[in-house]
């Protein structure tokens, strides 16, 4: 009994709220003081209410704002820490911190994530009105312990103390709450961006000549013909030509390869200037805003000292959080304590959040060779679209596009996105159609998170993309070359192509690839009947092709020429020269899906779901049937599961509005740009297609499942390995 109460005196003594453990001969009393008019602690005087709360030694009530034991909590959260997963017994060398919502943690344990801005209790997620931090006590650093008159188990070198937070600022006009850092002054013009780091510069120049000789910087180019052989005699209306391109590797990759150097060296690559623009209003509280906040710890951390970043959050209006600052490690630092430091509350403005990413990028004295904006919400805007868009999703779309900033708009005569943007629609409440708006509208791509859990694996593979750049501007030409022959069109995706000079030359502007990324266009052209005078040559030449791109780190032109693309026209064609390129039929597999799937978007929101459910159905037999599919071909058994998986999704309009927009958008966005994007749930391997995956974005993805496994500690099934297939270029098949 002694011991019990000297314990509760001394917590009382270092001003932690407690009240006196309970006897067997205390029970009456409690019993029959239950009823009673409760007594509050007592407060000091309002002079000093910045300071510790004085508790005198009384039992506080459950709305007391003290720091008490619980009394109600369970015996598991009593036993372990819920942050560490320790073992939290009285006298084991940690003190123990009880919050006011009665969770149980490790000192240290809990004012580390308190030092972290957050101030909401991990387990339940109410918000304290008193957190727990640790300060260093100053006689450790002159070689003498601290002064420990009570002999309480400490940590070295440092006191536990507990300190009451500041009353809640007050409330705007608009009855909203923001973050301090909203009411800071902004500048007019963003042209404070921090300057590039010259000596780095000249750094990664010398280490890109260095290996430009032991590794292949050129894109691989191939074509593949139809038919190898057209009769002499025939006229082909319509002749299918696949040009096949693949981006080198990136220095980084070859050298960890040859020497297994640590991932990602940040010295030979072209640098990034990022800007993040953050959905940070209320529906993104609690759990939502906590994983984000993980996700851009994750970015942080991964971008080089030559690579500059700046955050936006947005809710009811926007807010530049920081300039665009190079990532040292004094910038990481900043970074993440502006992450750390945002709340959610307010509604979404998605433009205003965009005018501001976009004017970070517009604004700056110095560039990177490559820019982009990353955009996350989880809602739709509730200030930039009418109403009556609201009704009409064609109209949304066309709303965005106006009002989106001419800089993030692709020029359509160029072809190049002069800023990409990457969206991410988050849950089920997100607006699908103006983020796949955003994202066409720019030359980025849409992805779709379906699970909470994966927004860090989602930006993973973003930036595991963004931080492999190796080719810029890459623009690709072919020319007919024979009497008669002429370009019909260009299967290109949601890239610009051009035919020009009476169907004799054909352009695609592709833009940046990442290091070992893959594109496939396939030219239509017509080839005449040939005069019986070529007979004893019956090889010709239909096409020549090239490109022309920049080397981003180097910042000049690299041009490609190769062999034309010969057909033979002998006389008579033997069956071995009539048998249909696999390649070639491949890609017109994946062409068809992705018009199979616009068309089943385009029935399913006018409320034909059925009639979309039979046309998904529809293409995926006309696959089975494809020469590709009973080849065995990868990409075509990858489609087939995709349409399923669509199928499913359009199954009422209930599940459509919840998931299945999301999913065939984002599908779209993927096949039209021939680019990764996330869709579903990364944990549950039936809703999931990794397609268009470079190493360099697998590499990445690992990394963030590695560590995100590591840092949860739990017992649960460890995720399906990803695995880079080679056998073909489209989509991976479902985990």
């Amino acid at each position: 009994m002694g011991s019990r109460w000297r314990k509760a005196k001394l917590a009382l003594s270092s001003h932690l709220c407690a009240y006196a453990p309970r006897t067997q001969e205390d029970a009456p009393a409690a019993a029959s003081s239950s009823a009673a008019e409760p007594v509050e602690p007592t407060r000091r005087s309002d002079s000093r209410a910045s300071s510790d709360l004085e508790f005198r030694p009384s039992t506080p009530t459950p709305s007391s704002s003290g720091l008490r034991l619980s009394k109600f909590g369970s015996r598991s959260s009593k036993r372990f820490c819920a942050i560490c997963l320790g073992s939290m017994k009285p006298g084991h060398g940690h003190a123990l911190f009880t919050a006011e919502c009665s969770h149980v943690f490790h000192f240290h344990c809990i004012a580390s994530n308190v030092k972290h801005g957050n101030q909401v209790c991990p387990v339940c997620r109410s918000k304290w009105k008193e957190i727990p931090f640790q300060g260093p006590a100053a006689e450790v650093a002159h070689g003498r312990s601290r002064i420990n008159p009570l002999d309480w188990p400490r940590d070295d070198g440092w006191m536990t103390l507990v300190r009451r937070l500041p009353p809640p600022r007050p409330r705007l006009d608009s009855g909203r709450q923001f973050n301090a850092v909203f009411h800071a002054p902004e500048p007019t013009a963003y042209n404070d961006d921090e300057p590039l780091d010259s000596s780095l510069s000249e750094l990664l120049i010398r280490d890109h000549l260095e290996n430009i000789e032991s590794i292949a910087k050129t894109v691989e180019m191939n074509t593949f013909v139809e038919l190898p052989a057209v009769p002499a005699t025939d006229c082909r209306e319509s002749f299918s030509v696949l040009i096949h391109l693949k981006a080198p590797a990136s220095n980084s990759r070859q050298s960890q390869q040859n020497q297994g150097s640590a991932f990602q060296s940040h010295r030979d690559r072209a640098p990034v200037d990022l800007v993040t623009v953050l959905d940070v209003s209320g529906s993104m509280a609690g759990t939502k805003i906590a994983l984000l906040k993980r996700a851009m710890g994750f970015v942080i951390q991964n971008l080089g000292p030559s690579d500059r970043l700046s955050v936006v959050a947005f809710s009811s209006t926007a807010r530049r959080l920081f300039h665009l600052r190079r990532m040292s490690d004094s910038g990481r630092q900043q970074a993440m304590q502006a992450v750390n430091a945002l709340v959610s509350s307010g509604g979404t403005n998605i433009a205003e959040g965009l005018r501001k990413g976009a004017k970070v990028l517009e604004d700056r004295r110095e560039k990177n060779p490559v820019c982009s904006i990353v955009l996350l919400s989880d809602g739709q805007d509730t200030y930039s679209v009418s109403a009556g868009a609201n009704q009409n999703r064609q109209m949304q779309t066309f709303d965005y596009q106006t009002l989106l900033p001419f800089s993030i708009r692709r020029n359509a005569q160029q072809g190049q996105a002069q800023i990409p943007v990457h969206t991410f629609g988050f849950g089920t409440d997100h607006d699908a159609a103006s983020m796949h708006s955003i994202s066409e509208t720019s030359g980025g791509t849409f992805s779709f998170i379906e699970a909470e859990s994966v927004i860090q694996d989602a930006f993973a593979q973003c930036i595991g993309g963004l931080l492999s750049v190796v080719v810029q501007e890459l623009q690709v030409w072919f020319e007919c070359a024979s009497p008669g022959v002429s370009i019909n069109s260009v299967h290109a995706g949601s890239y610009t192509s051009r035919v020009s000079d009476h169907g004799q030359r054909g352009l695609v502007d592709v833009g940046d690839l990442y290091a070992e990324e893959e594109r496939d266009f396939l030219v239509d052209v017509r080839i005449p009947a040939s005069s019986m005078s070529i007979l004893s040559h019956p090889e010709v030449v239909v096409l020549k092709v090239g490109c022309v791109y920049k080397d981003p780190v180097l910042q000049e032109l690299v041009n490609v020429d190769m062999d034309g693309v010969v057909i033979q026209r002998p006389g008579n064609v033997s069956p071995q020269q009539n048998v249909v390129c696999v390649e070639v039929d491949r890609q017109k597999n994946r062409l068809k899906a992705a018009e199979a799937m616009a068309e089943a978007r385009a029935l399913a929101e006018q409320g034909d779901l059925a009639g979309a459910v039979a046309l998904l159905g529809n293409q995926r037999w006309a696959l089975s049937q494809s020469v590709a599919a009973q080849a065995g071909d990868g990409l075509s058994l990858a489609l087939d599961a995709e349409l399923k998986e669509m199928q499913e999704r359009m199954a009422s309009r209930q599940v459509y509005e919840s998931s299945g927009r999301a999913y065939v958008l984002s599908g779209l966005s993927s096949h039209s740009w021939q680019r990764a994007t996330a869709r579903g749930d990364s944990t549950d391997g039936a809703s999931v297609v990794y397609g268009y995956q470079t190493p360099s974005m697998v590499d990445m993805l690992m990394r963030s499942q590695t560590l995100s496994a590591a840092s949860s500690q739990q017992n649960r099934p460890s995720r399906p390995q990803i695995k880079q297939s080679r056998s073909f270029t489209g989509p991976l098949l479902p985990r």
